[in-house]
């Protein structure tokens, strides 16, 4: 058995995504406590080139499986791929993102090998006695955290929030080890045919991978106001978030939901225009740096987490402050 540390490289439309590089950050520290390699898998088409440059961030060794039958994302057959490569070379740990790939994959790879799966971590940590891995994720709603250790087989596998550790520094002096893998099962049989690909049309970054969240709940009255909440994010360069209530009320699509129910998100900077905070809420964005709240209840649960709180009518706030920004603008 293999005692490498591996980080599951993020691939989107044909490219490594930068996310690959902040997953090799958290694996580097792993790797040096274990005193163990590090290594990323990267499984796409026309790949190959690109997936070399994971060595500059902290790669010892590179698995890459390049073949025209991933060109789009079709979970299953990726998860058979990648546990057919983990089978083979059986690591002790795997990480991946706790983006919308990454959760589908992992669940599915994990069933398929027999392995825990820890979801959603924002700590990862070696027990220096047992050489265990220790996931620490939210529990309860968020009010507790848990420190998990996963019995049974390895590869110990967890997700981890995106942006939530910085890359390495680019080296350009760093080599790494290249293992090119082809499946036995060649070409693997998708269950699912590719019909195209629908951009969201939204402002900013995906919702996981903005700096800066202007997010809306009940509080902004009707789709109308919340719609406004889009040309503040415009203006500041953020991504707009909605609370479960202002998506089930159907003025925001549920790709924007922020929550135990939604994504977890750890922006720079958390705009809360009339949320009132349920823990379930507050699960998913807890991490952020800085948490602006904007509520006329002074008795808003996200009082409590907000670093600045402003007893206000949300929309009154809210179209005062794109007018300030406007007017300095000129």
């Amino acid at each position: 058995m293999s005692c490498e540390v591996w980080t599951l490289a993020e691939v989107r439309e044909g490219r490594v995504h930068p996310l690959s590089r902040e997953l090799l950050a958290w694996g580097r520290e792993l790797a040096d406590a274990m005193s163990a390699p590090l290594a990323s898998v990267v499984i796409g088409s026309g790949v190959k080139e690109e997936a070399k440059d994971l060595a500059f961030y902290g790669a010892d060794k590179i698995y890459i499986i390049d073949s025209p039958e991933f060109e789009h994302f079709k979970a299953d057959i990726i998860s058979e791929a990648l546990s057919e490569l983990t089978e083979r070379y059986e690591p002790s740990v795997l990480i991946a993102s706790a983006t919308t790939r990454g959760r589908t994959l992992m669940p599915m790879t994990s069933a398929r090998l027999g392995c825990g799966l820890t979801a959603d971590c924002t700590e990862l940590a070696i027990d220096h006695a047992t050489k265990r891995l220790i996931q620490t994720r939210p529990a309860i709603g968020g009010n507790v955290m848990a420190d998990i250790k996963t019995k049974g087989r390895d590869p110990q596998m967890c997700t981890v929030r995106p942006k939530s550790k910085r890359p390495l520094a680019r080296n350009d002096n760093r080599t790494a080890e290249t293992v090119e893998y082809t499946c036995r099962k060649n070409p693997l049989k998708s269950l699912t045919d590719f019909i195209r690909f629908d951009r969201e049309q939204s402002v900013g970054l995906p919702l996981q991978e903005a700096e800066i969240i202007v997010a809306g709940g009940k509080g902004m009255k009707n789709a109308k106001n919340f719609a406004k909440l889009g040309e503040l994010a415009e203006l500041i360069g953020g991504t707009v978030g909605a609370s479960r209530m202002a998506v089930d009320l159907g003025w925001a699509p549920y790709s924007a939901q922020v929550g135990l129910s939604g994504k977890s998100v750890t922006p720079k900077l958390y705009m809360a225009f009339g949320i009132s905070g349920a823990v379930q809420h507050i699960a998913g964005m807890s991490g952020a740096e800085k948490i602006i709240a904007i509520n006329h209840d002074p008795e808003a649960p996200i009082s409590r987490t907000a670093d600045l709180f402003v007893q206000a009518d949300a929309m009154e706030t809210l179209s005062a402050l794109i007018a300030a920004i406007k007017s300095r603008s000129k």
